[in-house]
C-alpha cells in the first residue's frame, strides 16, 4: 500500500509541488493581507481622532471668538460714544440756548455718524477677530499636535498677547479716522436736508445707501485700513532690536495683512455690512409702523412707504440705536453677524489654513 502511495507522489510530484506553493502563497498572502488591513484600520483610527480632536479645537475656538467679540463691544462703544457725543448736545438742547438750530443741525449731522461708525465697526470687529483668533488658534493646534515634528513654539503666550492688541489700531486711530470720512459721508448727504423734511424708511434707506457708498468708494484705501496698522508702523519703535517674540509677532501681523487684502476677505465683509445696514433697518422698522387704525386697504403694515416721519423726530430714534449695536448682551444685530454662514465658512477656511502642517501645504 505504501508503495502504491509512494508511486502516486511520484508520478505527481510537481502537482503536489504546486500545489504547496499555492497554498504557501495564499497564506503569506493572507498573513501579508491582513497586516497591511491592521495597518489602514490604525492609521484611519488615527486619522479620524487626530480629525474628531481638530473639529473640537476649531468649534471651541470659535466659541472664544464669540465671546471675545460681546466683550469687546463696550469699550468700542465708549470709543464711539466718547467721540461722537450726542448726549451734551440733547443736554443744551434742554437749556433752551438762542442757538437751538444749530445745535439740531449738529446733533442731526453726530447722531447718524455714530450709528452708521457703529455699524461698520462692529461689522469690522466680528470679521477682524475671526481672522486673528483662527491664526492664532491654528497655530495652537500645531504646537498642541501629538506627533509634532519640531520643538518650536509657532504662537508663544507673549506673542499671542502682543499680536492680539493690534485690535486696539481698530478701536484708536482706525476708529477716529472712520469717523471722520462717515461724518463727511453723512454730512454730503443729510447736510442740506430740513428737520421738518419727512422721510419714509424707503427715504431713509436711500440715504445709508448713499453715505456707504461715498465711505465704500474710496479706491486708495480700503476698509482694511481701518482695522489693522500698515506693516511698517507694526513694533516700529522697537525696529533695532527686535526680539525673537517680536519677530514671530510681526510675521502674524503681515499674515493678518495678507488675509485681509484678499478678496474672500472682502466678500465677507461686504456680506456683514449688508446683513449689519438690513438689521439696522429692521429696527428702525418698528418706529415707522402706522397706527392700526389708520391703515388703508390698499396700504399694507410694512410698507416701506406707508408712514413718514419729520426728520427732527426720526434723529433721536437713529441715535439710539448704538445701543443696540453695541450691545454686549447677544442682541438680535450682533447674533446675525456672529451666526453669518459667510464668516462661518471664511473662519473654517482660515483656521485650516493656518492648522495645516506646512510640509502638507507644499
Amino acid at each position: 500500500m505504501f508503495s502504491s502511495a509512494w508511486n502516486f507522489v511520484k508520478r505527481h510530484k510537481r502537482k503536489f509541488i504546486f500545489a504547496g506553493a499555492v497554498v504557501g502563497g495564499v497564506y503569506v498572502l493572507g498573513k501579508y493581507a491582513q497586516k497591511k488591513l491592521r495597518e489602514i484600520q490604525e492609521r484611519e483610527a488615527t486619522e479620524y481622532i487626530a480629525q474628531a480632536r481638530r473639529q473640537f479645537h476649531f468649534e471651541s475656538n470659535q466659541r472664544t471668538c464669540n465671546m471675545t467679540v460681546l466683550s469687546m463691544l463696550p469699550p468700542l462703544k465708549e470709543a464711539v460714544v466718547s467721540q461722537l457725543n450726542s448726549e451734551s448736545l440733547t443736554a443744551l438742547l434742554k437749556t433752551k440756548p438762542d442757538n437751538k438750530l444749530e445745535i439740531w443741525e449738529d446733533l442731526k449731522i453726530i447722531s447718524f455718524t455714530r450709528t452708521i461708525v457703529a455699524v461698520y465697526s462692529t461689522c469690522m470687529l466680528v470679521v477682524l477677530l475671526r481672522v486673528q483668533l483662527n491664526i492664532i488658534g491654528g497655530y495652537l493646534y500645531l504646537d498642541n499636535s501629538v506627533g509634532k515634528s519640531t520643538t518650536t513654539v509657532l504662537a508663544p503666550p507673549d506673542v499671542q498677547q502682543q499680536y492680539l492688541s493690534s485690535i486696539q489700531h481698530l478701536l484708536g486711530d482706525g476708529l477716529t479716522e472712520l469717523m471722520t470720512v462717515v461724518k463727511k459721508a453723512v454730512q454730503n448727504s443729510l447736510g442740506s436736508v430740513s428737520l421738518k423734511q419727512s422721510l419714509s424708511l424707503l427715504e431713509l434707506e436711500q440715504q445709508l445707501s448713499w453715505i456707504r457708498a461715498e465711505v465704500e468708494a474710496d479706491s486708495e484705501r480700503s476698509l482694511s485700513w481701518y482695522m489693522l496698522a500698515d506693516d511698517e508702523n507694526a513694533l516700529a519703535d522697537q525696529a533695532c532690536g527686535l526680539t525673537e517674540n517680536d519677530v514671530v509677532t510681526i510675521k502674524l501681523l503681515n499674515e493678518t495683512r495678507d488675509m485681509l487684502d484678499s478678496p474672500d476677505f472682502t466678500t465677507v465683509l461686504n456680506a456683514c455690512l449688508n446683513r449689519g445696514f438690513s438689521r439696522l433697518l429692521d429696527n428702525l422698522a418698528e418706529f415707522f409702523r402706522p397706527p392700526v387704525n389708520d391703515l388703508e386697504p390698499c396700504c399694507a403694515p410694512d410698507s416701506l412707504s406707508a408712514v413718514s416721519l419729520p426728520l427732527a423726530k426720526i434723529i433721536p430714534i437713529i441715535n439710539g440705536q448704538i445701543n443696540t449695536v453695541c450691545s454686549e448682551t447677544p442682541s438680535h444685530f450682533v447674533q446675525d453677524l456672529l451666526m453669518n454662514d459667510q464668516v462661518k465658512e471664511f473662519a473654517a477656511n482660515v483656521y485650516e489654513t493656518f492648522s495645516t502642517p506646512q510640509e502638507l501645504q507644499k
